[in-house]
């Protein structure tokens, strides 16, 4: 017997298939309304309660980036060259380390603005076309509400930022009418954008805010930890926009916040895997799989070992962890909820 559960969700479809004789699972995926791909999660079948954590984790993973469930989800607008090449490359950022912030915070030439928690994400209007490039360079759909939004700014553009769920926000400009920004400073770029949104004041097209004096900085980026965002972007006021991603540096920076907590391993997986939970009211809960990379043994079930990440998912999943290692200082009842650091909950649209 076969039951069959399908959740489809704005720009795509996940699928659960449960069967009790062979116990595997399997998923198809892609725009709704056109033809579906069918992947697979894992490298080999799996019994159906590992099958469910890991859907549960798809899900709980695809939420937090904005998508919606059932009919009621944001639809996409068709693009006859969706996947072709752009011609555009974005700016990629390197990420900096702690011990690096506070310098770049008091020096009065790096910008500062929130780091997004999203889909990269370019929009190039032309006319009365509105394309998607995404960060290989790929013509992509866009959000409906996001390409009406670019319809009312008067003009042809090209902005820079990440699709948060049905909204764009927007922090770089790379063209405006005939004139191409890139060659500009970023401070110059900044001024073209917000004159650019302010001139349609579009309701799913948001500026990114700027910081720059180093008070302001130091004060925003506690508001920032505050809140558990992902973190902030530095950026040089006297940079040119340059695509790709430099071997190291650069002119344009990313700082995430991260946590650590410990946990213990409920289970050994296949390639270097193993499953973490963490104690709550005198139960384990489930928080998800790490990795673990080459240069550490592979521990056993009822090790402790630290874990790095950015934010738990609601539910306790953890978003891009990181193993760290084996804790041998650390008991396991010491192992608790309590240490999770959760995603900020996203603000409604005039909150």
């Amino acid at each position: 017997m076969i039951s069959h559960v399908l959740i489809p969700f704005a720009g795509t479809c996940i699928s659960q298939c449960q069967h009790q004789q062979f116990k595997t699972r399997y998923r198809t995926y892609g725009r709704r309304g056109s033809s579906l791909t069918t992947g697979t999660k894992t490298t080999a079948p799996v019994d159906f309660d590992a099958a469910v954590k890991v859907f549960d984790k798809l899900i709980a993973g695809k939420k937090s980036k904005g998508y919606t469930a059932c009919e009621d989800g944001t639809p996409y607008l068709h693009n006859d060259k969706a996947s072709q090449v752009s011609g555009l490359n974005p700016q990629l950022l390197n990420t900096i380390e702690d011990c690096e912030v506070s310098r770049i915070v008091n020096d009065a030439n790096w910008l500062m603005q929130e780091k997004f928690d999203g889909r990269r994400l370019m929009l190039r209007k032309t006319g009365e076309t509105v394309e998607g490039i995404n960060k290989l360079g790929l013509v992509i759909a866009v959000a409906e509400p996001i390409a009406k939004a670019a319809l009312a700014i008067a003009g042809d553009f090209v902005l820079d930022g990440e699709a948060v769920g049905d909204h764009f926000q927007a922090f770089d400009a790379l063209g405006s009418g005939e004139i191409d920004l890139r060659e500009k400073p970023y401070v110059e770029r900044y001024r073209a954008l917000t004159a650019l949104i302010a001139r349609g004041q579009p309701s799913h097209i948001h500026c990114a805010d700027a910081w720059i004096d180093p008070v302001d900085k130091a004060n925003q980026l506690a508001a920032f930890r505050a809140k558990n965002a992902e973190g902030v972007v530095f950026k040089r006021m006297d940079a040119l926009y340059t695509p790709g991603r430099p071997n190291s540096g650069g002119t344009q920076l990313k700082f995430k916040f991260v946590a650590t907590l410990s946990a213990v391993v409920a289970k050994v997986n296949a390639q270097r895997s193993v499953a973490v939970s963490l104690l709550d009211a005198g139960q384990w809960q489930p928080v998800g799989n790490v990795t673990v990379p080459v240069s550490h043994p592979v521990p056993v079930e009822g090790d402790v070992v630290e874990v790095r990440y950015l934010y738990a998912h609601e539910g306790g999943s953890l978003y891009q962890p990181v193993f760290l290692g084996v804790r041998d200082d650390i008991e396991t009842h010491e192992c608790v909820v309590a240490q999770l650091k959760y995603k900020a909950p996203i603000a409604a649209e005039g909150a």
